[in-house]
């Protein structure tokens, strides 16, 4: 296990206060790996409390440039960086917020070919994607790889959030659900909303990064009541929370009472 020095105890220390917490609970987020896929408004929060946590490694996945209209919501991001791709300048952001954490920049798309490889070589990944196709293919890919999923996503007012880890069984026997449970098919026409066209209230997807940084860390330390199996809505207009059961669904392709996904080749067509 990592071994903290005298000034990441300066600096974590009223995380270390926490009983929840303590040094080795700060170890633990120190040797984490983690994967965020997306540095849009979700990974933008996510990835700032997660490098001010002491996450001690962090990929990061995106093949877009910092635009003039990201910047409403994309905190990670400044001015200046305009016209940079995301995972550099969410890298430099990172960098002045803790130098012990090390950032591994992977500007390209996540797909079918290097998902896997990218996957398996972290602890836990988050998506922050911003279209169903590649939602599909992480869970997928997290499946295949028994890698833990912390899943946000946001409409104009409201988000949603959950953790993934259909690769374990409940109580009954019977495996937490995953993505293809709660969206069994790719939804069509009006129902796929145009990330580039459509409103976004710019503190909402601060709301719901902050909260996957929240589970994330709570998944490493191994604190409070996780996620999986329950899907947590935010209801921005209304000021509400609240969290629905979800459940395992037998004729999913993926972990179903006959699977019929072994691998990420259904994603290449």
């Amino acid at each position: 296990m990592c071994q903290l020095t005298s000034e990441e105890i300066e600096r974590y220390k009223r995380h270390i206060a926490l009983r929840e917490v303590g040094v080795e609970g700060q170890r633990r987020l120190k040797a984490a790996k983690v994967l965020v896929v997306g540095t849009g408004g979700l990974g933008s929060s996510l990835i700032l409390y997660l490098a001010a946590a002491g996450i001690g490694t962090i990929g990061i996945v995106d093949d877009d440039i910092v635009s003039l209209n990201n910047l409403q919501r994309q905190v990670i991001h400044n001015t200046a960086n305009i016209g940079m791709a995301k995972v550099f300048s969410a890298k430099a952001t990172v960098a002045r917020i803790n130098p012990h954490v090390t950032v591994n920049a992977y500007p390209i798309r996540i797909d079918s070919t290097n998902a896997l490889d990218l996957i398996q070589k972290y602890d836990i990944v988050a998506d922050g994607s911003d279209n169903f196709a590649t939602r599909y293919l992480i869970s997928d890919a997290c499946f295949l790889s028994k890698k833990p999923l912390v899943f946000a996503a946001i409409g104009s007012f409201d988000g949603y959030l959950t953790t993934f880890k259909p690769y374990l069984t409940q109580n009954d026997g019977t495996p937490y659900p995953t993505y293809r449970c709660l969206f069994p098919e790719l939804p069509s026409g009006s129902a796929i909303l145009n990330s580039e066209g459509a409103g976004i209230f710019g503190a909402i997807p601060g709301v719901l990064g902050t909260l996957q940084a929240s589970e994330i860390m709570k998944e490493i330390i191994g604190a409070g009541n996780s996620l999986v199996g329950y899907l947590l809505i935010y209801e921005a207009l209304s000021s509400c929370f609240h969290s629905i059961k979800m459940k395992w669904n037998p004729d999913n392709p993926l972990s179903g009472t006959i699977p019929k996904i072994m691998d990420l080749s259904i994603h290449n067509i």
